[in-house]
């Protein structure tokens, strides 16, 4: 083990020295070179100056210390210090690079010479290249004057071996002695056996139990994460612990490890500290459109309160069904209390005998139309009531639009020409598997809507066709028509835009409803068009349930 150890240890100092070695003579030779480039530029700046002002006269003059070589514009060698005979020097690459920068150097054999050397050329006023080089081996005899660094790393050397063999008597001297059993009698390597065997059993119950945290862990953030809920978990300090993403967009300034800030909604803050204080509190706040309910609740351990978690339950449509109980509640109360006080009303006078016998046939008309108003508005409650509750209705069958809309026409005739309305049926005829009863309540709404709120010596066309391949039917009216802003809502429930006129010809605010509850059933689209004072159109558009033409009659 001692040899091994010393092995390794001795391995890895010589590693350490040759790569020390490499880098110190490499960064070397990088200096050198850099130096003897600079060398070059700066000689090559003064004899550029000398050229600009002598000429050749100049660079005869220069002592032969680095060879100087004057270049035309051409490439022919005007100048060479050592006076040989040179070839076209356009080619070479520090030539051609002074002539595209101004200055260029390259290492490369020489052409005369045969000898590896550094050229460093530059570009002169007059279109001339001064080109000046070095020999290769004069970078090789800087670096030699470097060589008592070599005794340096073999002095290092030396000293690695011997602290490495110290270093392993030492490490494995209190090793071999080691025993568990009997700290210090241990006396061999051989006794570390039963503490290897412990530390790895050890070992072995821990990584089970970090993977079980893990696994645990895992489980727990895919669950929290993927909950529709927010999610927040505190720790006794009020400090975040876990925060999944949907409470992360209601508390975007809550952040893992701190506590909530000031700026965090204040219900949060409220809640946080109730369920803190060892007490579970609920509230329902609005925010976007949508409704949350938080629920704050203390985490206690073994009667102490060690955290708290907050919930954040959307309840939207929990609170807007509330809403819509509570106005149609109060909707039908006012609705159904009108016509029972006029009843109610004409019916004390006639029982007192205070009507005069002229009136009483025109109080008993009253009491029947608002009788009649009554046993209306009911029958509309009764059908959305179903429609709402999903109740059991007949089967679909094959129904021809056209003739149906003839029929609902053919039933509001006499009430239209009492209007001198025209009403008109055209189309081709188209077929659909849908339920006759209620898709004829929807058209009769339709119908007696366009009636009802049409202007006298108007028309109401009912047309049927194919829309992009799909059964439609399309209800039009030359009425009052709908102001845009009121569109969006007359389709909910009681709703009204002109209650006075409303009022005037009995509505129920519930036609329009039913026709969008039976077109969700039959899974049709309902558009609406109107412009006031030009009319209105709706149009159901059918899914194509039933392809095959109509017969002919």
């Amino acid at each position: 083990m001692t040899g091994k150890i010393f092995r390794y240890a001795f391995l890895v100092g010589v590693l350490a020295l040759l790569l020390c070695a490499m880098l110190y003579f490499g960064l070397q030779y990088r200096q050198t070179l850099d130096e003897t480039y600079d060398a070059l530029r700066q000689e090559a700046v003064y004899a550029a100056r000398g050229i600009s002002l002598e000429g050749r006269r100049y660079l005869e003059g220069l002592p032969v210390e680095k060879r100087i070589t004057w270049i035309d514009a051409e490439g022919n060698v005007l100048y060479d210090s050592l006076g040989r005979e040179l070839p076209n020097q356009a080619g070479l690459p520090e030539v051609e690079e002074a002539r595209a920068q101004g200055a260029g150097q390259a290492t490369r054999p020489s052409e005369s010479e045969g000898s590896a050397n550094l050229y460093y050329a530059c570009l002169l006023e007059d279109g001339t290249v001064l080109r000046l080089s070095s020999p290769v081996s004069a970078l090789r005899e800087a670096l030699v004057t470097v060589s008592p660094v070599l005794w340096v790393f073999v002095l290092v050397l030396t000293a690695s071996g011997v602290l490495a063999f110290r270093a392993a008597k030492q490490i494995l001297k209190p090793v071999n002695e080691l025993d568990l059993d009997h700290l210090g009698e241990a006396r061999s390597y051989p006794e570390l056996t039963p503490l290897i065997t412990r530390l790895q059993e050890q070992r072995l119950t821990i990584q089970e139990q970090i993977e079980e945290l893990h696994q645990r862990q895992k489980e727990f953030s895919v669950l929290t994460e993927n909950m529709t809920e927010g999610f927040l978990l505190l720790d006794r300090e009020g400090r975040v612990l876990s925060i999944n993403a949907a409470a992360r967009l209601l508390l975007p300034q809550a952040v893992i490890g701190e506590q909530l800030s000031e700026d965090v909604d204040l219900t949060a803050r409220e809640s946080s500290i109730l369920a803190l204080g060892g007490s579970r509190g609920e509230a329902v706040f609005s925010r976007d459109e949508h409704s949350w309910q938080l629920v704050a609740s203390p985490v206690r351990s073994r009667s102490r309160i060690v955290g708290a978690v907050l919930l954040w339950l959307d309840v939207t449509e929990r609170e807007q069904r509330e809403r819509l109980r509570q106005e149609f509640s109060a909707n039908v109360s006012h609705e159904l209390k009108t016509p029972l006080t006029s009843i109610s009303g004409f019916a004390e006078l006639m029982a007192q005998g205070t009507v005069p016998p002229d009136k009483v046939v025109e109080f008993s008309a009253e009491i029947q139309r608002q009788s009649q108003r009554l046993i209306t508005l009911v029958q509309d409650i009764i059908r959305l009531s179903r429609l709402d509750e999903g109740a059991r209705l007949p089967e679909p069958e094959s129904v021809d639009l056209l003739e149906l809309g003839e029929d609902v026409l053919d039933s509001l005739r006499s009430l239209a020409e009492q209007q001198g309305l025209r009403l008109e049926a055209q189309g081709e005829r188209v077929r659909i598997r849908g339920v006759w009863q209620l898709l004829n309540e929807m058209v009769y709404n339709l119908c007696d809507n366009a009636i009802k709120y049409n202007r006298p010596g108007g028309s109401v066309c009912l047309s049927t066709g194919r829309l992009e391949g799909c059964p439609f039917l399309r209800v039009s009216d030359t009425g009052i028509g709908i102001p845009e802003q009121e569109q969006s809502r007359v389709f909910e429930r009681f709703y009204r835009v002109d209650k006075s006129h409303s009022k005037q010809i009995g509505g129920t605010g519930l036609g329009l409803s039913i026709v969008k509850h039976g077109a969700q059933y039959h899974g049709a689209r309902v558009s609406l068009e109107s412009k006031p004072g030009v009319g209105t159109a709706v149009t159901l558009i059918f899914p194509n349930t039933d392809p095959q033409p109509a017969e002919a009659d």
